[in-house]
């Protein structure tokens, strides 16, 4: 892959992957499949990434609202994680790559847990990139955790309300230290955030594809990285 100008690569990706289920259907297979494909995709975006200097890619995995799904198809989720939290971590290893994991992962199953702990274990001090697993993950909840972490602050006087600002709000947030995302990619055609981000996607970029996440491929995040290039950001001022 040829690398854009230093100036044009966004330093954050977050990538809402989206088409599992329909691209198992349209092959006739039961969407666990649709879902085994999709956990192929990440090691080629990861790869992508890597190759064009993006130092923080994040991945909505499994949001809070996805506990909503069938409880066999939850069940084979949360078994497919543990085995694909493996499979990454060799290509995690090889390139000095930072495991993160933001959402409510108490609600993770034990097995999940302890896969995603001995991972994240393995990689602490890896610095050539961050890889951020949003799992039991959701933008809104989120940020109700930051406020009450604000207002328990103040009400015990360790917190002034006039030192509440956007940079220390921020700080209270699971992405805390990670900037935001310059570029959100959402593929199979889907135009909502879907309770991700929110916050930190104030300014970022939007890139949406008609190709299901199994399908996503170097010529996909090509042309994602060529749009973002050709795009002025003015952050609100003008240039």
């Amino acid at each position: 892959m040829t690398q854009a100008s230093p100036a044009k690569v966004p330093a954050h990706i977050a990538i809402i992957m989206d088409g599992n289920g329909r691209w198992a259907r349209e092959r006739g297979l039961p969407r666990i499949e649709g879902h085994r494909a999709g956990a192929e995709t990440v090691q080629r975006v990861i790869e992508a990434c890597r190759q064009a200097g993006v130092r923080y890619l994040t991945l909505y995995a499994f949001s809070t609202e996805n506990w909503r799904r069938p409880i066999t198809e939850v069940a084979q989720l949360m078994k497919l994680l543990t085995t694909s939290l493996g499979k990454h971590l060799a290509q995690l290893q090889e390139h000095r790559i930072r495991l993160h994991a933001i959402g409510e992962l108490e609600r993770l199953p034990m097995p999940v847990r302890r896969a995603l702990q001995s991972a994240m274990r393995a990689t602490a001090q890896n610095d050539a990139g961050v890889l951020t697993l949003a799992l039991s993950y959701g933008s809104r909840a989120e940020i109700v955790a930051a406020v009450r972490q604000a207002a328990t602050r103040a009400m015990a006087g360790t917190l002034r309300i006039e030192d509440i600002t956007e940079e220390s709000f921020a700080s209270l947030l699971q992405t805390a230290g990670m900037p935001d995302p310059d570029l959100i990619i959402r593929t199979a055609n889907e135009m909502r955030l879907s309770n991700f981000l929110l916050w930190q996607a104030s300014y970022a970029e939007l890139w949406v594809t008609p190709t299901l996440w199994p399908d996503f491929g170097e010529e996909d995040f090509r042309r994602a990285m060529a749009d973002y290039a050709a795009r002025t950001r003015r952050f609100g001022g003008v240039v």
